[in-house]
């Protein structure tokens, strides 16, 4: 019969990259003192990675070394196990669209649920919750828009979005125009007027 820690980390073996392992995941083995406490054996035992309060990944091996999963893929596997949606924040979102260059800090995700830090060897990512229309339109295109506009603020609002009509697909436009009644009012106030410049614009051919 296999003990607490060997059936986790057979467990662990079976996870892609960056899979997370939570504790309650192995509560039918055990109590919940044990399996914290299997947990902890194993990583201090460099066996598994502490992520964050009762989340643990496994780490990576290739090449005779040990290495610590890829963030983007612990992130990723956060937002699957606990059915969160997790996006790139406003600074990343406004990089991606070509609006400001890449910040040199920590990348910072924003999340429908609570905050949490995560930490993998010397690499750390904060996730913090967001209001529900910063997440709106979730990982699109249109949706980091909203998120690039957020972060450059109302009194810059205007000039972005002049840049980055020019830059959206029209589906992209679309789902913007369409979903800015859940914006805060200086953000629906732009993109309407851009609809309109833009309506007029297709009137006068």
């Amino acid at each position: 019969m296999k003990t607490l820690p060997q059936a986790i980390l057979e467990r662990s073996r079976l996870v892609p990259e960056g899979g997370m392992l939570a504790a309650k995941e192995f509560l039918h083995l055990g109590s919940r003192a044990a399996v914290d406490q299997a947990l902890s054996r194993l990583a201090r035992a460099g066996l598994l990675i502490r992520a964050a309060r009762g989340l643990y990944v496994a780490p990576t091996s290739g090449q005779g070394q040990v290495k610590v999963p890829a963030m983007d893929k612990v992130v990723s596997s956060l937002a699957s196990k606990t059915q969160e949606l997790i996006v790139g924040d406003g600074a990343f979102a406004a990089h991606m669209l070509g609006l400001a260059p890449r910040a040199q800090n920590e990348q910072m995700f924003l999340t429908s649920g609570p905050n949490r830090t995560l930490r993998l060897g010397d690499a750390k990512v904060e996730i913090r919750h967001a209001p529900r229309w910063m997440l709106s339109l979730g990982h699109t295109k249109a949706g980091a828009v909203i998120r690039a506009l957020a972060w450059g603020g109302e009194k810059r609002v205007k000039g972005m979005m002049i840049r980055l009509r020019k830059r959206l697909a029209p589906g992209d436009w679309q789902a913007l125009s369409s979903a800015r009644y859940l914006l805060p009012s200086w953000m629906a106030e732009v993109i309407g007027h851009e609809v309109a410049r833009q309506a007029c614009s297709s009137a006068e051919f």
